[in-house]
């Protein structure tokens, strides 16, 4: 049986996506650094329709405002370039079937599946190491969704807060590294 190690939660579940990134900001204070001059226009109408759902705005920002990143040299994450969203989409679509597996492989007390069933998994950003950090979606919308990790270590967990959310909490300390290694705040652009 695969190990599923339990949900953890923030002390308040932030929904403003610019507090979520300040409060990332905070805790990679290198981060502000590369923010780029100018936001990145991203065309997510065509990424959400082909997904058929809308994505959370944190990380809709956090995409804009900076190129594809890797904290503590362990997890990295980045949406598509300006006028990559098809190419960035058969990306996406590749680890869904690789999500697919590992739900088909782990033997959880409550089975997960991928998107686009519905609470399905959404992969957002992976590890080095062959981690996989996912929104468990939601149909009460993107706002709501929450993060499952997917440890290369067959560990599975919950945190019932947003993506940036995530990062800056597990960064900062304010989340258990359950079967991932503590993430530094050191932050490099991809």
């Amino acid at each position: 049986m695969d190990d599923f190690a339990g949900t953890q939660a923030p002390v308040r579940r932030l929904t403003d996506p610019e507090e979520a990134i300040a409060e990332l900001e905070n805790s990679v204070p290198n981060l502000a650094s590369l923010r780029l001059q100018e936001a990145r226009s991203l065309n997510w109408q065509v990424v959400e329709a082909e997904l058929g759902i809308a994505l959370p705005e944190d990380y809709k920002l956090l995409c804009e405002r900076y190129p594809a990143l890797v904290i503590g040299d362990f997890l990295g994450l980045g949406g598509p370039d300006p006028g990559g969203e098809h190419s960035w989409m058969q990306g996406l679509r590749d680890m869904l079937e690789i999500i697919e597996e590992w739900c088909t492989d782990a033997d959880l007390a409550v089975p997960l599946h991928p998107y686009p069933a519905p609470g399905g998994l959404l992969p957002w950003a992976s590890s080095n190491s062959g981690d996989l950090f996912l929104w468990t979606t939601s149909e009460a919308g993107p706002a709501e969704w929450t993060v499952t990790v997917a440890s290369r270590s067959s560990a599975w967990w919950h945190y019932t807060g947003g993506a940036v959310q995530f990062l800056a909490d597990l960064v900062g300390g304010r989340v258990e590294p359950w079967a991932l290694p503590t993430v530094s705040p050191d932050v490099t652009a991809w």
